[in-house]
Order: C-alpha cells, then structure tokens, then sequence
C-alpha cells in the first residue's frame, strides 16, 4: 500500500489528533481512530473500511507486519516513534493504529432474530458506561443497540477502548429523532406480534423476573442521572425494576451493570423455553 512519512507535527499528523479528540472534526471527516488488538482485528473481521494504518517501522510484531500487508488502505502513515507515543492513549504504545471510516446509521440494515431482541440507551453521558453497555449486548445477544438523544460520542475513543472489541461487531445506530424511533416502533409491532416496548426504572414497578421476556423486545435504558426521559416511559409497554434488598443503602444500579442484569434475564428465558 502506498506510504507517507511522518516526522514532525505538521498537518497530517494534526489531523490524527484531532481525529482523536475532536468529536466535530471526526464527523467532519467520517473517520476516527482506533488502537488496540482486538478492536483492529475485530474491525477488520467484521468488514469496516481501514482507510489508512499508522506505525513506527522499527516497532513491529510480526501480527502487526501481516495487518499490513493484507489489510486493503488508501494511504498507511510511517510515524517516529516519539509520535506514536504521544498519539497512543496507552501506557504501553500501541505498535498500529488505525483510521477507520465511520458507518451509517441505518435501522433497515441490521438483520433481526425471529424474535428480536433490541436494547436502547438513552442519551448516555458516561463514555465508560457506553462501551460497557456495548460490550454486554454484544456478550447477550442483543440484535442491536440504538442511542438516541444527545449524548457522548459513540465513536470517541474511550467508548471503543472499553466495548473490548464489541464495538466492530455490534450494529449500534444512533437516532437524533423521536419520530424516527417511534415510525421504527410501531413498524416492528405490525411485523411482530407481541413486539413490546419493557422500559426500566429504580422505582419499585414490575419485577423483572415477572416480565415475560421470550416475546420480542426493545429494552430501553435511560441516562445514568435522569433515567429514561417522559415521553419514553409513557410510550413503553412495561416498566420494570430490579429489585433490591430491603435494608440496602444503594437507591439504583450503574446504568450498564442494569443493563447486564436484564439482558441476562432475556437470554436466561429464553434459554428455558
């Protein structure tokens, strides 16, 4: 692939910064970085478009010289390795990085179980809980996530650091529109009989355990502080809680360790049907 150094902090390498810490020049562009193993391996597997590899020559594994050999780039970036340093948010500096093209958000391109099973996360603020929270609908087999509202950048490197990997291989779109959301609702209740809306709660509503999650289902998570927003709830089908002990001092869940535990209770039933 064709090869251009990189020796100094001139525009090219400006570009690499800004593409990690700048969330408008990331959409600007349509592209992002990305470090580590897994999540390159994994994008790579799960087909998204690498548009360019960043390295040092001299700091190579032999993983990292087959990538990019046979990873298809327009353009791969030869950096010093004090640059690479700098560009790394990793303690130990990632021998390859990459810029990858963002996708499009698109509900009608994400393929659906028999009886799907869909989680959305409202308005996420915590970058950690994001990728957590991708990472667990990965692990439970969630069919896909959807964020709506204004919230933390899907595509900030925090996010895809801490999905592990998932990020690459779980279709998550984001809907800046209500209506949208709900057109996509009201589509799946007319192809899915029994398609129903479970929001969630820290009030006492109905237990989960009492839910019956085997019917198709979009699970909706509301932000870490507000919880999921008014208009949602009156929308949802059921509201449910995870109980708790009586005499706990804890009032709520963190947003993706609830998530963990209701995604567990849809598998679980529907492992036992």
């Amino acid at each position: 692939m064709p090869e251009t150094m990189v020796y100094s902090k001139n525009s090219t390498y400006q570009k690499f910064e800004v593409l990690k810490t700048n969330r408008n020049k990331r959409y600007r562009y349509n592209e992002f970085l990305v470090e580590g193993v897994r999540s390159l391996k994994e994008a790579v597997q799960n087909g998204w478009k690498i548009k360019s590899l960043l390295y040092n020559k001299d700091q190579l594994s032999n993983w990292a010289k087959d990538m990019i050999r046979t990873v298809r780039t327009e353009m791969n970036y030869c950096l010093t390795q004090p640059l690479m340093q700098e560009l790394s948010g990793k303690e130990d500096t990632s021998e390859l990085m990459a810029i990858i093209e963002m996708r499009q958000d698109t509900l009608e391109s994400v393929p659906l179980s028999p009886a799907p099973f869909i989680v959305l996360f409202d308005r996420p603020s915590n970058r950690g809980n994001l990728g957590t929270m991708i990472r667990s609908c990965d692990a439970l087999g969630a069919d896909m996530l959807i964020l709506t509202g204004h919230g933390v950048d899907l595509y900030d490197p925090d996010v895809v650091v801490s999905a592990m990997g998932s990020f690459f291989n779980l279709p998550v779109i984001r809907l800046a529109d209500h209506n949208a959301l709900f057109a996509f609702v009201e589509k799946m209740k007319r192809d899915y009989p029994g398609f129903q809306l479970v929001g969630t709660t820290a009030h006492k509503e109905t237990p989960l355990y009492t839910v019956d999650f085997t019917a198709p289902t979009l699970l909706m998570m509301g932000n870490e502080t507000m919880g999921l927003n008014k208009a949602f709830k009156e929308y949802c089908d059921i509201l449910c809680t995870i109980p708790m002990a009586e005499d706990s001092y804890a009032s709520s869940f963190n947003v993706s360790c609830a998530a963990s535990i209701l995604m567990y209770e849809i598998t679980r039933q529907r492992a036992m049907k």
